[in-house]
């Protein structure tokens, strides 16, 4: 069962992503332990956007939680057998999220209370990691005693991600701020979780459309790309207010009910009516060619009323973004998963410019143009192959065109349209014989 699950969650542009949650007990109480618990996205191209992180486990015995900093429970759950102090949560199976920003300072820790947003690694790596501090009692007082929690969940913020068993490891060792002297924990456990889009959703979540300077053909995104069923969408931005002012009090009366657990996550999204019916489209254009190089162009847009990406990432697969001259209103780094294998390149936002991609309207997306040096045994225009082989858009892969559909070289047609020619030209001969 969990090699089935590694295989489902493995990733080939990203074969090392995971999230890793450590707990670092730091000391010992007369009931139990005070720990850090650290969250680090190893995750070279996928985040966790708002409303943020949910951490969710289950206690060995009949452990509680005494306090926390930098985040909290969120429920505190039959505490009736305690007579004075009341501990922060009684529960068996904690669900425990991040403080939003602006809590006071007596409330907060390092790397905590930012609403349970991490960025991905390789996009902000000092962004990557989100902690908080907890005091466990009635748990065990020595490293032979103490036993780790088990059947942790991740959600980032809807589901995708499956946990391993937590593995004690050996202690974290930290360094003052002078670097002069070096601390460790009393105990260290680590646990992993991998995300797997078939678990996330049924359905992408975005799709490609395809354009060329060469040719007049746009092609779309696949019919229903994205799922079609069941989903409520708008046909104009006043469409969208009404419907979102309709569904507002339902809506929010349901997140806040359910906030708690599992369902912690954004509301349904409100998507522009579309034949695809995508939150998101990335559009590939081959815009110029010059002697020695040529230019692509990217356009993300949003078609969800409902939500801003911000920190979004692009990642695009093809075999000339090893070779990228400039990249003109992204932020771009190299992908490099395997060996000197670069052909993959991972784009962003510049920060305070267009690091957050709008809701659905006139403001809805962003674009950049990426030139890229030809490598003459290579290139060509012929066959697709200026198109990319892969695009992911905030860590999910994105639907593709069929290939039979790609823009083709005026000079050069498909084999359907080459036969059906033959057959007219065939029967225009039978005619005048």
């Amino acid at each position: 069962r969990h090699a089935l699950r590694r295989r489902v969650a493995y990733d080939p542009l990203d074969p090392n992503g995971n999230i890793t949650i450590k707990w670092d007990v730091l000391s010992w109480t007369p009931d139990g332990y005070v720990a850090t618990v650290t969250i680090n996205n190893f995750q070279t191209y996928r985040q966790i956007m708002a409303p943020g992180w949910t951490v969710g486990w289950t206690w060995a015995k009949r452990e509680v939680i005494w306090s926390m900093v930098g985040a909290q429970a969120t429920e505190q759950g039959d505490c009736s057998k305690f007579k004075a102090n009341l501990p922060h949560s009684c529960k068996r199976t904690p669900a425990v999220v991040d403080l939003l920003p602006g809590v006071p300072y007596n409330q907060q820790i390092a790397n905590c209370c930012r609403g349970g947003v991490v960025s991905a690694y390789g996009q902000d790596p000092s962004g990557a990691v989100s902690s908080f501090q907890v005091s466990v009692g009635q748990a065990g007082t020595t490293n032979r005693t103490v036993k780790v929690p088990k059947n942790f969940t991740l959600l980032g913020p809807g589901p995708g991600y499956t946990c391993g068993p937590a593995k004690v490891v050996p202690s974290t060792v930290f360094l003052t701020a002078d670097h002069r002297r070096k601390t460790q924990a009393l105990m260290t456990w680590n646990v992993t979780c991998t995300y797997s889009q078939h678990l996330a959703s049924k359905y992408p979540t975005c799709c490609v459309s395809f354009s060329s300077f060469y040719n007049d053909t746009i092609v779309p995104c696949a019919k229903c790309a994205c799922g079609c069923e069941h989903k409520t969408c708008a046909r104009s931005e006043p469409d969208s207010k009404r419907l979102m002012s309709a569904s507002g009090k339902s809506s929010a009366h349901a997140v806040t009910a359910v906030r708690g657990h599992v369902n912690r996550q954004s509301a349904a999204p409100l998507l522009q009516c579309t034949t695809h019916m995508c939150p998101v489209r990335v559009h590939w254009h081959v815009k110029l060619n010059y002697h020695d190089y040529w230019r692509a162009k990217v356009t993300v847009t949003n078609f969800n009323y409902r939500t801003n990406y911000t920190g979004w990432t692009l990642v695009a697969q093809h075999p000339n973004l090893d070779n990228i001259t400039e990249v003109f209103s992204f932020d771009y780094k190299p992908v490099v998963s395997y060996g000197s294998i670069n052909d993959t390149a991972l784009f962003y936002g510049m920060k305070f410019f267009n690091d957050q991609l709008m809701e659905a309207g006139p403001y809805g997306n962003v674009q950049s143009e990426v030139l890229m040096r030809k490598d003459a045994s290579t290139f060509t225009f012929r066959q697709g192959w200026a198109f990319p082989r892969k695009i992911y858009f905030n860590g999910d892969e994105c639907r593709m065109p069929p290939p039979d559909s790609y823009p083709y070289l005026p000079n050069s047609a498909p084999a359907s349209l080459v036969s059906s020619a033959s057959v007219v030209v065939a029967f225009l001969v039978l005619l005048m014989a």
